[in-house]
């Protein structure tokens, strides 16, 4: 093949792999692990929300936990939190997650997920999905509900099939 040919390709190839990369890496926070803010935004950060990577879920009047990955999207979100509770109405969609609309939007983070119950995703920067089983597409993970991993288990903490109000709010 001509050498003119093959050296763009190759230069193409570089320049789209490192176009492929996530604009925000998510990591699930350990408690060893420690976050570091860029000096502009140190004065600007509340300790009570940055620090405190999870939230609380309520649905019927029974609470539970989820802990929140690291990305932009949820930092956004730990702040929409701090101005109080956001009341989701949601509802079944494809017998794999429940959907609802925010009323606002979250900076995206999209890469290819495949989701397992359990997940929480941000959809189109404006619409949060809790999976109850798997799909792959691009999307935001916005974090992990605690304590239940299978699909039985997620749907008794979301109240079974059908239109649910969900309650997001700080972990105090």
């Amino acid at each position: 093949m001509n050498r003119k040919v093959i050296l763009p390709c190759i230069l193409f190839a570089f320049t789209a792999c490192a176009a492929c990369q996530p604009a925000d890496e998510e990591t699930l926070p350990t408690p060893d692990s420690q976050q570091t803010v860029p000096p502009d935004e140190e004065d600007n950060q509340s300790n009570s929300t940055m620090e405190n990577h999870t939230i609380t879920l309520s649905v019927n009047g029974h609470s539970f936990t989820a802990t929140l990955v690291d990305n932009s999207s949820t930092r956004a979100l730990q702040t929409r939190l701090a101005q109080g509770n956001i009341h989701l109405q949601m509802n079944d969609y494809n017998d794999m997650e429940k959907v609802g609309h925010l009323g606002f939007s979250l900076p995206r983070n999209d890469t290819p997920i495949t989701t397992v119950p359990g997940d929480i995703i941000l959809y189109q920067g404006n619409s949060l999905a809790i999976y109850y089983d798997t799909n792959s597409w691009n999307f935001t993970r916005l974090g992990k509900i605690n304590g239940a991993s299978s699909r039985e288990e997620i749907l008794a903490l979301l109240g079974g099939k059908g239109a649910v109000t969900v309650v997001l709010s700080q972990d105090h």
